[in-house]
C-alpha cells in the first residue's frame, strides 16, 4: 500500500506540472494575441530588414496597431518589394500621392493588399499545372493570385510580379517574401489617375480677385455671361458668378471635340471639408464654411464653372484666438474667410519655390483688393508679418487639381496701412457743384442769346 500510495503520488505530480507547464503557455499565447508583440515577431523583422522602404511607407501609414492584432490572431504572410522598386521604379508622382495626408486610405490599402491572413510558404505554391490559386489580403476587397512559371527555372509569381527572395524572413507568427516591384490595387490606380487627370486640365487662373458686395458680404455675380470662342480659354471676370441663383460665369474651355468640361464643385468641396475633419485640427474652419456662412456652396460654384482655388486653413488653436468683436460684426466670417482663399491654384511645393526665388510674394485673395503677402523663413513659407502672421504648417491638406488646402497655424488679417490704403481709394466721391447763376444774369444771357451775342458776357 505505501509503494501504491507513494506511485499515485508521483504521477499526481507528473500530471500537475503538465498541466501548469500548459497553462502557462496558453497565458503567453494569450499575451501575444492581445496585441503585444515580442522580439521574435515577423512585425520586428519587417522594421529591422532591408526593406526599410517599405517599413517605413508602413509607420506613415499608421498600420502599426492594426498589423498587430492580425498577428495577434494568426500567421501573416507580407509580400515585400525591394528598396529600388520604392525609390527609383516607382513613378515620383504616384509616390507624391500616397504620401499626402488627404490620400491616407490610399496608402492603406495598398500595403494591406501585400499581407495574406495565414502563413503561405514557398513549399505552398501551386505547381505549374495548377493554375493561379487567390488568396484573400487585409486590404479591403483585395486579392493576390499566386502561380508558378512553367520552364525549367519555375519562378514563383504573385499577381504578374516574380517572388526575388522566397522565404527571406521566416518567424514563429509570419514570414516575408521579397518581390521584384511594388503591388498597385486597381481602385488605388483608379483614384491616382483621377487626381492626375484633374491636375493635367490646364487651369483657369483668374486675373483679378472677385469683388464683394458690401450689402450681402457676398461675391458679386456677373451682369451678363461672357462669350467665349470655341477652342479658346475664356476670361475670368472679376465680379464671379458664386452667390446663391442662377451661374452666369463662363463656362471653362472646351475640351477635345468642342465638348465642355464638366466639374462637380459641390463634390469635391464636400471632400476637402471631410477631408479637414478626418485630417484633425481644422474643425472650426469646416463649421465656419458649412454653418456659419454659404461659403462652401459659393466655392463649389466657382469650381464647378471650372476655376481653381487655394484655402489657407487656420487650424483650430489659431481660430480660438478669435475675439467676439471681430466675429459680432455682420459680415465679419465671410471677411475673414475670403481674405484666406487664393482664386489661384498653389501647392506647399509651388509656394515654397515662389519665395525662395523672389523673396517676397504677393497673392491676390477673394477679399478684393486686399493681397496676403508671403516670404520664407524658418525653412517654410510665412504669411503676413507680425502679429498678423502665420506659417504654413501642415502643407498639401488637401489637393485634387482645382482646389488645394494648405493648413496655417494663424488666422490672417489685411495689414493696417493697406486697410487705411482701400479706404482712401475706395471712399466717397465728392460731386463739384457750379454756383447757381442769379435770375436777372439767366435773362440777360437768354436775351442775348436769341440775338447772338451771348458771348458778350463772360458768365453765359
Amino acid at each position: 500500500m505505501d509503494r501504491c500510495i507513494y506511485g499515485c503520488s508521483v504521477i499526481t505530480i507528473f500530471f500537475f506540472f503538465l498541466l501548469n507547464a500548459s497553462a502557462l503557455e496558453s497565458g503567453h499565447h494569450n499575451i501575444t494575441g492581445s496585441g503585444q508583440i515580442n522580439s521574435n515577431s515577423v512585425l520586428v523583422a519587417l522594421l529591422d530588414s532591408r526593406y526599410t522602404e517599405l517599413a517605413e511607407l508602413v509607420e506613415k501609414a499608421l498600420l502599426l496597431q492594426t498589423l498587430e492584432d492580425a498577428v495577434g490572431r494568426h500567421n501573416i504572410t507580407i509580400f515585400a518589394p525591394r528598396n529600388e522598386a520604392l525609390e527609383r521604379d516607382l513613378d515620383p508622382d504616384f509616390k507624391r500621392f500616397l504620401l499626402q495626408p488627404g490620400n491616407l486610405k490610399s496608402l492603406q490599402t495598398l500595403l494591406l493588399s501585400h499581407i495574406i491572413p495565414k502563413r503561405v510558404g514557398s513549399n505552398q505554391w501551386p505547381e505549374e499545372n495548377s493554375g493561379r490559386v487567390k488568396h484573400v489580403t487585409l486590404g479591403h476587397d483585395q486579392v493576390l493570385h499566386l502561380s508558378k512559371l512553367k520552364g525549367a527555372n519555375g519562378k514563383r509569381l504573385v499577381n504578374s510580379a516574380v517572388i526575388t527572395r522566397p522565404d527571406d524572413l521566416t518567424r514563429p507568427d509570419g514570414l516575408i517574401h521579397g518581390i521584384e516591384r511594388l503591388l498597385i490595387p486597381r481602385s488605388v490606380q483608379e483614384d491616382f489617375n483621377r487626381r492626375r487627370n484633374l491636375r493635367s486640365i490646364s487651369a483657369v487662373l483668374p486675373e483679378g480677385a472677385p469683388e464683394i458686395d458690401p450689402r450681402t458680404n457676398r461675391l458679386k455675380k456677373s451682369a451678363t455671361a461672357a462669350s467665349v470662342p470655341a477652342g479658346s480659354p475664356p476670361a475670368l471676370p472679376i465680379e464671379s458668378a458664386m452667390a446663391p441663383g442662377p451661374s452666369l460665369a463662363p463656362a471653362p474651355a472646351p475640351g477635345p471635340g468642342g465638348a465642355h468640361k464638366h466639374f462637380n464643385g459641390d463634390a469635391q468641396v464636400k471632400d476637402f471639408i471631410h477631408t479637414l475633419l478626418h485630417y484633425g485640427g481644422y474643425n472650426e474652419m469646416a463649421d465656419i464654411l458649412v454653418n456659419l456662412t454659404s461659403l462652401a456652396t459659393e466655392m463649389g460654384r466657382l469650381v464647378s464653372e471650372g476655376y481653381v482655388l487655394t484655402v489657407l486653413a487656420p487650424n483650430d488653436e489659431a481660430m480660438a484666438k478669435l475675439t467676439t468683436d471681430q466675429l459680432s460684426e455682420p459680415g465679419a466670417p465671410e471677411q475673414i474667410m475670403y481674405y484666406h482663399i487664393i482664386p489661384e491654384y498653389q501647392t506647399e511645393e509651388s509656394m515654397y519655390n515662389s519665395v525662395r526665388r523672389f523673396g517676397k510674394v504677393k497673392y491676390e485673395t477673394l477679399r478684393f483688393p486686399h493681397k496676403v503677402g508671403a516670404k520664407e523663413a524658418d525653412g517654410s513659407v510665412k504669411f503676413g508679418s507680425g502679429d498678423r502672421s502665420a506659417y504654413l504648417f501642415d502643407p498639401d491638406i488637401y489637393t485634387d487639381g482645382r482646389i488645394s488646402v494648405q493648413g496655417i497655424d494663424g488666422v490672417l488679417f489685411p495689414e493696417e496701412k493697406e486697410e487705411e490704403t482701400v479706404k482712401k481709394t475706395t471712399g466717397p466721391v465728392k460731386k463739384v457743384v457750379q454756383p447757381r447763376r442769379g435770375k436777372l444774369l439767366e435773362v440777360a444771357c437768354r436775351m442775348l442769346g436769341a440775338i447772338g451775342k451771348d458771348s458778350y458776357l463772360s458768365r453765359c
